[in-house]
């Protein structure tokens, strides 16, 4: 659903696409300095998520199911999403070819990276009973986020990218892109933040390869 009017970005799209790029490689923890490192260089994600608390250490460096599980809802959801910058929007849309509304874009970025269809709707979605409720100082990259921007509590909503930024189609007008969920717009109207969960056997697997074989 559109959002009130809001000031212009001079940025052309393909600026703000490696800008937003340069973000997700810091939200995932890629530096310079550990590129330059002569050892085995460290799988940026394990580390994202190591450095977070998400997983333990421990656990990056032992469970593989589990890294690449958890990949699929951090960098390729935000990769994938990072794809349509520039995209226009379109009220009612849900492809790159018509052109996305807020709903559509979050939309078809989970169908296409977890293969989940969510309803249209930004408050449905919010209300999808597949989605747990995440607090906004737990935020992790691929989790949805909800603003009220027409004076409803879930009428719009974006994908958190790391770092305090999301990725949305704002409004009619303008085109997909990245903004600060920090400045005070977006900061007094964020409503809540939703999250995709896998499955508990998958976990519970995973946990188990994780755990050192006792002897």
């Amino acid at each position: 659903m559109p959002v009130k009017s809001r000031p212009s970005h001079a940025l052309t799209p393909a600026l703000r696409r490696l800008g937003a790029l340069g973000l997700v490689l810091g939200a995932l923890g890629v530096t310079q300095t550990v590129m330059a490192q002569q050892s085995p260089p460290v799988d940026p994600v394990s580390r994202f998520l190591s450095d977070r608390g998400i997983i333990s250490a421990a656990a990056a460096e032992s469970s593989t199911v589990f890294i690449d599980r958890m990949r699929d809802t951090t960098s390729d959801m935000v990769l994938s999403a990072m794809n349509f910058l520039g995209v226009p929007y379109r009220r009612g849309g849900s492809s790159a070819e018509e052109g996305f509304d807020c709903s559509g874009f979050t939309r078809h970025i989970f169908e296409l990276s977890l293969g989940m269809v969510l309803p249209h709707r930004a408050d449905d979605q919010a209300k999808d009973k597949s989605l747990m409720t995440v607090k906004r100082d737990e935020l992790r990259p691929g989790d949805l986020v909800f603003f009220n921007t027409m004076r409803r509590t879930f009428s719009h909503v974006g994908i958190y990218v790391g770092e305090g930024k999301f990725i949305h189609a704002p409004r009619s007008g303008s085109s997909v892109r990245v903004e600060d969920m920090r400045e005070a717009y977006w900061n007094k109207r964020f409503t809540g933040a939703r999250r995709a969960t896998l499955p508990a056997t998958a976990l519970d697997q995973a946990a188990t390869d994780a755990k050192p074989t006792l002897r």
